[in-house]
């Protein structure tokens, strides 16, 4: 059903037969880049930016990785198959040096980034401006949850240009120490701990909301960075959608790819070396289990061990929406926010996030939800509209949650079940099955507790390289994480290039 959608673009690469399984290689590459997701075709990007000749290869018919969108429900509903709203790319290093608005990719901007609606009709709102949002928090309270607020935020979002780089990438001396360790200081503190600063409902709650986007309980130490990195990320850029869908993103990746002469070829699995074509560098944009799957015999027993030693974290079960009519949200504000955080109160979110970890699956879990239809037409017919969800769920899990998730939408948006048109739901094996970087469901390609937030995949000063010469791995099992940003592939193709070639890129600043 998605191939239209997509293939219309023209990302069906011209050249299919780039080998033969009879005949063997046809041509040699400098490098070779398996997965087309947002950090493959970055490290792709930087790789061809440097003179190399690139071939990108998917074992998909659709490149993107986690960045697809297809017509799931019904006719003319566009739905982002996996990442919808994306508060790091618009302020990626990488991608603001990338002329992708020239390759079709168009970012919009909703008024209110994030949305936390509570019972009773009030909700606390993310907007671009730290003072706006910090003036609906506090009110009639002393100390004011406003000055609180203003205080936390306002350091990082003034010193965002100077923390990002040293945020999106691995641990090393930073460019700027000062300002990293002013931010460290509140980041490494879990969650409920830096709650404290607050009290009030609405500042507690929005804060909860933001770190149970690191899939962890939130007594974890680093779930504050977490929720502080997505904050000053609101306010300095917004949370922005890509028009006509995520797919946007991998398209405007791939077309500037192919102006500088990289190639890409999909329906190509790669399941041992021996697939590949010749190539002086390998790099992967896969999570460890396929990494050892393909390579591991070309590993020390040491490398493997720390690769088999690697932790997946929580899945997802994850809904898309065809909707008769807008979300009928009861709070003021929700109906202008591209995205919305349902799960009450800080207390509920605490409860929720640690059941997820116990392996239990919580009655009213805190869910993630995205309205991109308000904002862009092209993802559904005239009058009608689009809903994306997930909630947290053990890793593997099959567990069915969708009365949960409605549920728990329902109650913050009373008639909305009464606007369903159809539905299409995945649990973590059918994630899975979509993209295997998701492994049981984990989208962050790996837990992100204070254990793997710098050392993944393994405690390494170069956590790109492998235990092997000329193979690297570049998904988000390597600094930094989860998110679309390209900052992965980016520092992955510095140190490819580096060890390989003996080229170097500067530092992005």
């Amino acid at each position: 059903m998605y191939d239209k959608f997509v293939f219309s673009t023209g990302l069906r690469p011209t050249n299919p037969k780039i080998f033969d399984n009879v005949n063997g290689p046809q041509k040699q590459y400098d490098a070779v880049i398996v997965g087309s997701g947002p950090n493959g075709l970055s490290a792709a990007i930087v790789l061809a930016r440097a003179g190399l000749s690139v071939l990108v290869l998917e074992a998909k018919p659709i490149i993107g990785g986690g960045t697809r969108s297809a017509e799931l429900t019904l006719p003319g509903f566009v739905h982002d198959m996996g990442s919808a709203i994306h508060p790091l790319a618009a302020g990626s290093p990488l991608f603001q040096q990338l002329p992708l608005d020239q390759h079709g990719l168009e970012f919009i901007y909703p008024p209110v980034a994030a949305a936390h609606p509570f019972d009773g009709g009030r909700a606390a709102l993310l907007t671009g401006s730290v003072d706006d949002t910090a003036k609906t928090l506090g009110v009639g309270v002393r100390p004011s949850d406003e000055q609180a607020y203003r205080k936390l935020l306002n350091p990082i979002v003034q010193h965002w240009s100077t923390l990002a780089p040293d945020l999106l990438g691995p641990l090393r001396w930073p460019n700027h120490p000062l300002d990293l360790a002013q931010f460290g200081l509140d980041a490494i503190l879990p969650a409920t701990q830096l709650a404290k600063r607050f009290q009030t409902t609405e500042a507690r709650g929005l804060l909860a909301g933001m770190a149970a986007h690191s899939i962890q309980p939130l007594t974890n130490l680093t779930t504050s960075a977490v929720a502080l990195v997505l904050m000053a990320a609101g306010h300095h850029r917004g949370w922005p959608m890509p028009k006509g869908g995520s797919q946007a993103i991998a398209n405007a990746l791939a077309s500037y790819l192919r102006s500088l002469g990289g190639e890409i070829e999909t329906e190509r699995t790669i399941k041992s070396l021996s697939d590949l074509p010749k190539a002086r560098t390998v790099l992967f944009d896969l999570t460890p289990k396929q990494l050892l799957q393909i390579v591991g015999d070309k590993f020390s027993p040491h490398y493997r061990a720390q690769l088999s030693n690697y932790r997946y974290g929580p899945g997802i079960f994850k809904i898309d929406w065809a909707l008769d009519g807008p979300i009928p949200f009861t709070a003021p504000g929700c109906e202008q926010a591209g995205t919305v955080h349902l799960g009450g109160t800080l207390e509920e979110i605490v409860m929720a996030e640690q059941q997820t970890f116990d392996q239990k699956h919580p009655d009213r879990p805190y869910v993630l939800l995205a309205q991109q239809s308000r904002f862009d037409s092209t993802r559904a017919p005239a009058g009608k509209h689009t809903g994306w969800a997930y909630c947290h769920v053990p890793n593997g899990s099959t567990l069915d949650m969708t009365k949960h998730i409605e549920r728990q939408v329902e109650r913050f948006a009373p008639g909305f079940r009464d606007r369903i048109l159809a539905r299409h739901t995945m649990n973590t094996a059918q994630i899975e099955a979509w993209n295997p970087n998701y492994v049981g469901g984990d989208i962050n390609g790996g837990i992100l507790d204070w254990r793997q937030l710098f050392t993944r995949p393994t405690l390494s000063l170069s956590p790109y390289k492998t235990g092997a010469a000329g193979i690297y791995i570049c998904s988000s099992a390597t600094p930094p994480g989860g998110g679309v940003h390209g900052m992965c592939g980016y520092h992955a193709a510095r140190v490819a290039l580096r060890n390989s070639f003996g080229k170097e890129v500067p530092i992005l600043i």
